[in-house]
């Protein structure tokens, strides 16, 4: 009886140990953990401030990774496309839409359907659900009011090709960021012979910065007259208290419109957290990440319809936007990059 007991006990040990090596095993091989990795192009402090509300509300915990400023959204994109087979990233969150739509284009998205994403305009939603817009900037010409005259201020983005500002205007080389999503939109909405026409007369007219802050603030320190550039970094200039003012190009009945280009968000295909993914994506989609937003520096552009969130800015909603087909201008990218490189490379 003595004996026998000892024997029971350590095959029951046995058993035991055995059970908790075969959970451990099992959960190395399949089980998730309650998190969600997230590739992000947006500013750092404002998206801090959004994971942790997520978490707060989930109990899911957030991994960001953020772009550097040097290479922007590509940097992302690229380790996106380098870790397809074994992905790491569950969420892109990008701050424009062109290596979103890259992406796509790679195959490495998955489709998913978060029911908030029905609150925003077609144009902003891929009709495959693989990507979805929200919180746009628009494209805008940043003017200086102490160089040009209320009568001479300009109405297009034509008005770069005017020989009249010639080095007196300024573009950020448009092979990256919204610039480079502008060039796509270009060649797709105009075709790609104007829309070469287009950018070898901005070539020959325009200063050439690396970026759209750099173009910002050249205008704002009087080194141009006006420049191409983006709604938050001319909201900066304006806060600042410079002597610059925006202006949406393109408002007539003929022309194209005022371009506005979403943050974007996506669910990475063969993602280990797919389903935290998507909580997040639907998440961040409700009205009160674009109303963070919108009350930030940066001043986004509120695109949902049933928001209530106050824009400092243009919207959609309230002057004329340019109507794009997304996924047609990334099919055009390339063609796009190949004459970008080729009339920039050759008026610099």
């Amino acid at each position: 009886m003595g004996m026998h007991m000892p024997k029971q006990d350590s095959g029951r040990s046995r058993i035991t140990l055995f059970c908790l090596l075969a959970g451990v095993m099992l959960c190395a091989g399949g089980c998730k953990k309650n998190e969600v990795v997230v590739y992000t192009a947006l500013d750092r402090e404002f998206a801090e401030v959004t994971f942790a509300e997520f978490t707060e509300v989930t109990g899911i915990a957030v991994r960001p990774k953020f772009d550097t400023e040097a290479n922007k959204t590509v940097g992302l994109t690229n380790l996106i496309l380098a870790e397809r087979n074994r992905p790491r990233c569950d969420v892109f969150w990008n701050n424009e839409i062109l290596n979103t739509l890259r992406l796509k284009s790679e195959g490495v998205l998955q489709s998913c359907s978060p029911a908030t994403a029905k609150y925003y305009p077609k144009q902003y939603r891929d009709p495959d659900r693989e990507w979805f817009g929200f919180a746009a900037r628009a494209r805008v010409i940043l003017v200086n009011k102490d160089i040009v005259k209320p009568d001479e201020l300009p109405r297009s983005i034509s008005d770069l090709t005017d020989p009249k500002w010639k080095q007196k205007v300024g573009i950020a080389k448009p092979l990256f960021g919204t610039t480079a999503s502008h060039a796509a939109c270009l060649f797709a909405t105009l075709g790609s012979e104007e829309a070469t026409a287009f950018l070898r007369q901005i070539s020959k007219n325009a200063k050439v910065y690396p970026g759209n802050k750099q173009v910002a603030l050249a205008v704002s320190k009087g080194e141009i007259a006006f420049g191409l550039t983006d709604t938050d970094d001319a909201m900066v200039e304006i806060a600042a208290a410079r002597p610059v003012e925006i202006v949406y190009p393109d408002q007539a009945d003929s022309q194209l419109g005022t371009l506005f280009i979403p943050n974007s968000l996506s669910l990475i295909k063969g993602a280990r957290n797919s389903e935290n993914g998507q909580r997040l994506i639907e998440f961040l989609l409700r009205p009160e990440t674009e109303q963070l937003l919108a009350a930030g520096e940066s001043a986004q552009i509120p695109l949902n319809t049933t928001g209530t969130a106050t824009s400092r800015v243009a919207t959609p909603h309230t002057i004329r936007a340019m109507s794009v087909d997304f996924n047609l201008a990334a099919d055009k990218w390339e063609t796009a990059a190949e004459t970008v490189r080729d009339v920039f490379t050759i008026a610099n």
